[in-house]
């Protein structure tokens, strides 16, 4: 046991150690990027949208950009690290120490989860100077953050042993964790959509992560928090269930 913690606490260094020693690349940057989607959009609409009662466009434009952080930072994490190992030859060497799926999975998702958080920090702290915000039902946020960030970790995971070059990584991103971002309600209200894509965007698990994290902020949601929770939650032991399971077939790895 001492063995197995040991291992998932050097790998979990040597992962936060990786993407904060480029922080100005993958912390600094995804900050501004928010920033300037918030800039852009906030002063589009900040007089034309409401979308919730008494909350201003920009106020609720906030908390769905910091989420959205979050996620997709989480995801480059796990999924960066592990292509690139495969890319340069390195992997050989974790493949030969002792370290389980279980200690894979765990320091992968981990420091996924610490560059997500860190990175949405940053985004809150930088844009809360824009527009006011009530901490209404903060525990909510706490909840649907770590959850997201790990879900995302552990499909970046998948996404890593998947892909076998960075074209592959690429299309993963572009065709399934963006679109399924932008269209889970980051920059709207999803009751200001048309009945067939209301529908559409309930079947989309990062709704709810969007929605649940942005109740912590205004105390209301377009779906129950409790619904969302449970959604995000079950994504998110299906994504490391399947994420367990490949580092356990040594899928890709060895070949």
């Amino acid at each position: 046991m001492s063995m197995s913690l040991a291992g998932v606490g050097s790998l979990f260094r040597k992962e936060v150690l990786r993407f904060w020693k480029v922080a100005f690349q993958t912390v600094a940057a995804p900050v501004l990027t928010a920033v300037m989607y918030l800039l852009i959009f906030g002063h589009v609409l900040e007089d034309r949208v409401e979308a919730f009662p008494g909350v201003g466009y920009t106020s609720f434009l906030i908390p769905g950009l910091v989420m959205m952080s979050v996620l997709q930072n989480a995801f480059a994490n796990s999924s960066s690290s592990l292509i690139q190992s495969k890319i340069t030859g390195n992997l050989v060497f974790l493949l030969v120490t002792p370290l389980s799926p279980l200690t894979w999975f765990l320091a992968y998702v981990g420091a996924s989860i610490v560059r997500g958080l860190v990175v949405g920090g940053g985004v809150f702290l930088v844009t809360i100077w824009f527009a006011p915000l009530r901490l209404a039902e903060p525990w909510w946020m706490l909840v649907f953050a770590a959850l997201g960030a790990g879900m995302l970790g552990s499909m970046g995971l998948v996404a890593g042993l998947w892909a076998e070059k960075f074209d592959q990584l690429a299309a993963f991103q572009n065709f399934v964790i963006m679109p399924m971002t932008f269209l889970s309600g980051v920059f709207y209200s999803v009751k200001s959509l048309p009945a067939v894509w209301q529908t559409a965007s309930h079947l989309n698990p990062f709704f709810y992560m969007i929605d649940g994290f942005r109740r912590g902020f205004f105390g209301v949601s377009d779906a129950s928090p409790w619904l969302s929770l449970a959604v995000v939650g079950a994504a998110f032991v299906l994504a490391a269930g399947v994420a367990l399971r490949l580092l356990a077939t040594g899928y890709k790895l060895r070949s």
